[in-house]
């Protein structure tokens, strides 16, 4: 039997330098940390959330230890996590002038990516932290909570 209700509110990023990548999400994404806390020593966990989500991330380091055996992802090892925004040029500015490296506005077009905005849901822009995680922003044509 499915869960009545299971949400995805937290998406584990790794990095190399916890300090740099928090710089970088909380100065160059706008995202607002939510807790930085060192629960026991040289254990040290930093959520942050990017405005108007749902769903978090967690800056961890190949030193965080996991449970029942699991291998510690590598920092720039996280790949195609996506954000959705209602305006893509507006969005793309704002990344730029926090001193983030985003692609220009692009949709995919017969033959592969095209530079300039698609039609509703095809308009993306693409960035990478200082580690090499990869993110993608698509434009939505409405807010989360009208979908």
């Amino acid at each position: 039997m499915a869960p009545t209700e299971l949400t995805l509110e937290l998406v584990h990023v790794p990095v190399s330098d916890i300090d740099r990548a928090k710089r970088f999400y909380e100065e160059g994404c706008g995202f607002t940390v939510d807790l930085d806390m060192e629960p026991a020593p040289g254990i040290r966990m930093v959520q942050l959330t990017p405005p108007g989500s749902r769903c978090s991330i967690a800056l961890t380091s190949s030193v965080f230890p996991r449970p029942n055996g699991q291998p510690a992802p590598e920092p720039g090892s996280v790949h195609g996590l996506q954000l959705c925004t209602t305006d893509i040029a507006a969005t793309r500015a704002a990344l730029v002038a926090g001193g983030v490296d985003a692609s220009e506005v692009m949709h995919t077009g017969e033959n592969g990516w095209v530079e300039g905005p698609g039609r509703e849901w095809n308009s993306f822009v693409f960035f990478r932290d200082p580690d090499g995680n990869s993110w993608a922003v698509q434009e939505a044509p409405t807010p989360l909570a009208e979908r």
